[in-house]
Order: C-alpha cells, then sequence, then structure tokens
C-alpha cells in the first residue's frame, strides 16, 4: 500500500475526512473477514489468518492480496476465490511483527469497471480493504539504538527553558458550560509562546489536573470541549501545538511545519513543540487549584505523540498517560523494514534521519515511570501499531496496550474504537475521583 503522505494540508485533510467518516452513508461492505485468533494476537509460530466471506453487499469484484510484515516487506501474494463461499489468507508467523494484509479490488473479467471502485473497510470507500495482527508484539524491540547524548540533550534544553520565566498572561474566555470558569493563556517557553485554554470548576477547591496535547494539524482548539471536562471535575489544560492564539484557525503557522528543520535537532519544529509542553506542565504545577498529586496527559495521533513525549521529559510529574494511535514512533521505520507513518520523514537523508532519533517517542519512553494505556489500531498506515508497540515495550512500568484490531487511523475509521472511547472513560473516572489506574494485562 502507498504510504500516505501528510505533508501539506494535514489539517484540511484530516477534518474533512472526520467529517466525512463521521456523517456519510456507510460504506458498502462486500467482504467479510473473520480472524483465526479472535484477538488478533498469535505466537511465533502460529498460522497467522483470516477466513474471507461475501459481506452484506454481493462482491462486484475480484480481489488480489498481499501480505506484508509492518506493512513494508512483501511475505505472500494471491487471489481470493469465493467461488465456494469463502477462502482463506494465512501466513506462519515466525518473528515479533505487525501482519498486515492489503486486500485490493481489480475488475471481474469481462465486467468493467467504469464508475470506479466503492466500499472497503479503511474509511475511504475505494474498494479497498485491509486486516491486521500482531505475532508476539511484546517483544517487537528498537532496530536502532538511542543517541549516546539523547539525556544530555534534552537535559540541556530543559535547563535552558528553565531560566525563562513563565510570565503566565490568562485573559477570561466565555463559555456557555455551566459551572466552568475558562480563560486563554500565554507562557513564555524557550524562544516561543505556549497557548491554549485553561478550564476549571468555577468554584474553590483543587482539582486533578488533565493536560491535553494536539492531534497534527493546524486549526483552532474546541473549546467547549475544553469547558466540558472541567465540568467533570477536572482543572484542565489544553496546550495548543503552535505558538497562536487557540482560537485561530492558522495563525500563520506553515501547513507543512513538521518538515520544517528536519535536518537538525536544534532546528526541528518537534523542538519547539515539545519544550511549550515541558512550560505547560511547569506552569500547571504553580497553580494553587491544582491538587498537588494527579496530572493526566491525554491525546490522539500527535496528541499521543506529545503525551509521550512529555511523560518521558518529565517523568516525576506524571501520574497517567492515556493514548490513542500515537504518532510519530519509529520515525525511522523505512529503514529497517517497517513502514513509517506521520510525520512521513524523508530518512534516506541521513541528516534527517539523525535528526529524527530526537524527537521519536520510542527513544522517550524508556523514561516513563507512569503508567500508560495506549490504543493502536492494527491496520493503521498513518499511526502504524509496530511503532506503537516498540515504545511500549521501552516502558519499564506497567503499561496496557488496546489493540483496535479492525481500526485505521482513527478519524478514518472513528465507529471502530469503541473500546478505546470506553476503556479511557473508566480509567478517567478512577482518576479524577483519587484512584489508581492499574493497566490491565494483554490477553
Amino acid at each position: 500500500m502507498i504510504r500516505m503522505r501528510l505533508r501539506v494540508g494535514f489539517a484540511a485533510w484530516f477534518t474533512a475526512a472526520l467529517c466525512a467518516a463521521q456523517g456519510r452513508a456507510p460504506i458498502p461492505q462486500q467482504l467479510t473477514f473473520t480472524p483465526f485468533h479472535a484477538s488478533g494476537i498469535y505466537e511465533i509460530g502460529e498460522t497467522v489468518g483470516w477466513t474471507v466471506t461475501p459481506g452484506p453487499e454481493e462482491p462486484a469484484y475480484a480481489f488480489q492480496w498481499t501480505i506484508r510484515r509492518n506493512n513494508a516487506v512483501v511475505l505472500k501474494k494471491g487471489t481470493l476465490d469465493l467461488s465456494s463461499g469463502k477462502d482463506r489468507i494465512e501466513i506462519a508467523g515466525d518473528e515479533p511483527e505487525m501482519i498486515y494484509v492489503s486486500i485490493e479490488p481489480v475488475a471481474k473479467p469481462g465486467g468493467g469497471n467504469a464508475g470506479g471502485f466503492v466500499g472497503g473497510n479503511t474509511g475511504r470507500n475505494n474498494g479497498h480493504y485491509a486486516v491486521g495482527a500482531a505475532v508476539a508484539p511484546t517483544r517487537i524491540g528498537l532496530e536502532a539504538p538511542r543517541p549516546a547524548d539523547f539525556d544530555s540533550f534534552w537535559s540541556g534544553k530543559l535547563a535552558a527553558q528553565a531560566e525563562v520565566p513563565i510570565h503566565a498572561a490568562l485573559t477570561p474566555a466565555a463559555t456557555d458550560v455551566v459551572g466552568v470558569e475558562m480563560s486563554t493563556f500565554v507562557l513564555d517557553a524557550l524562544k516561543s509562546k505556549v497557548q491554549g485554554y485553561l478550564a476549571k470548576p468555577a468554584k474553590e477547591g483543587k482539582f486533578p489536573a488533565l493536560m491535553l496535547l494536539q492531534y497534527a494539524g493546524v486549526y483552532a482548539l474546541n473549546a467547549r470541549g475544553v469547558a466540558e471536562r472541567a465540568a467533570e471535575g477536572w482543572l484542565v489544560m489544553d496546550v495548543d501545538a503552535h505558538d497562536k492564539l487557540p482560537s485561530d484557525p492558522s495563525g500563520g503557522v506553515p501547513r507543512n511545519y513538521q518538515a520544517v528543520g528536519n535536518t537538525d535537532r536544534e532546528t526541528s519544529y518537534f523542538l519547539g513543540m515539545y519544550l511549550r509542553d515541558s512550560r505547560a506542565l511547569d506552569y500547571l504545577t504553580t497553580r494553587p487549584d491544582w491538587d498537588g498529586k494527579t496530572i493526566v496527559l491525554m491525546g490522539t495521533s500527535m496528541g499521543g505523540q506529545q503525551s509521550l513525549v512529555l511523560a518521558g521529559l518529565r517523568p516525576e510529574k506524571i501520574t497517567a498517560v492515556l493514548v490513542c494511535v500515537p504518532a510519530g514512533a519509529d520515525a525511522n521505520g523505512d529503514l529497517h523494514g517497517r513502514k513509517a507513518g506521520y510525520p512521513n520523514w524523508p530518512t534516506d537523508d541521513p541528516k534527517v534521519a539523525h535528526t529524527a532519533l530526537y524527537f521519536d517517542p520510542v527513544n522517550f519512553a524508556s523514561r516513563i515511570q507512569a503508567p500508560v494505556l495506549a490504543a493502536m489500531g492494527f491496520i493503521d498506515t498513518i499511526s502504524p501499531p509496530a511503532g506503537v508497540w516498540t515504545a511500549l515495550n521501552q516502558i519499564p512500568g506497567p503499561k496496557e496496550p488496546l489493540p483496535m484490531i479492525e481500526s485505521e487511523h482513527n478519524n478514518l475509521t472513528p465507529q471502530k474504537e469503541q473500546n478505546w472511547d470506553a476503556r479511557s472513560k473508566e480509567v478517567l473516572e478512577i482518576l479524577l475521583h483519587g484512584g489508581e489506574f492499574k493497566p490491565r494485562e494483554l490477553k
């Protein structure tokens, strides 16, 4: 499958895709896949596979399939034959890996295809299907070592930022959510400013803190969503990924910001982003209305990326980390047989590949002390699951992988992330009321 390039216009694409995924008619399903293991997880030596049968809609096309290790290395190809009413796609799992199967439509002989292909399960309505499985995923490891000066580089940056006074400036912001006080905030960080929304219950007291970190793109933040979290009882900081007003949909930020400065760790756009996240945490811990003990990081896609990074940068401050399809992990995957995803850096450039090591969540993960809940889509092409597993496997403490075996990226197949929605809500309730998040073991 051709990797989706997200170099320009990500925010517009993301928003359009999300609206389309949530508001359109159901995509026709011509094929149904039943995994040999309902969990989607296999041990080395087991046969990984699916029984394929016609879906609710009669198949209008023929289909060819390709099995890839980590959606990169081709292992096997074939043609789907449903003449007997079913077929099988299978392969032996022979190492710790993610198995990705692309099932692509082709015109039936004499059938024609003038109108193009429709249907599929990847959220694109182009006739394309995909299925995924994990083989010994808790053993998927690093393919490149952390840089020897990784810790000293980031310690130096945090020390330099500590010399910059925070100079917090808050401006009241209107909200129609009852019982909530909300403001915009501006903080001084190293060579930039941190901006976003802050909201809290409109009463005296000390509250557990929830930091929301943002998915990729340039857009106005969801002020009402922040207020609704505060109405639940949280002290909420919603941190813009960019140095701009949270209500501003553009702020002059380049649309290809993720590529800015990617040949040098001193100029990478992610340097400022990660430091702004850390500065937001600095400010949060000074607030007299914080309860002094609970700080939860939460984010999806690039927001998950930032959450894992911040938990590694500031491990002593974080209570729990809740991430859905975190991006950026294993950014150099293309160099070692794993299809990389966002930020889709061209790692065939040695300077870019070297820079990536300093911003990859997998290299922050070994520093994380807080328990982590992480959902991954087994057919995700934007936050590939092999990278998510790699990051999780570096975390020394408790973590709870949450496989979403039928899910592409969350904006493409939002209806397939119910497990994340339910479990993250459950964990937040526990933490909000002073309980402890105890990750469940993978089954």
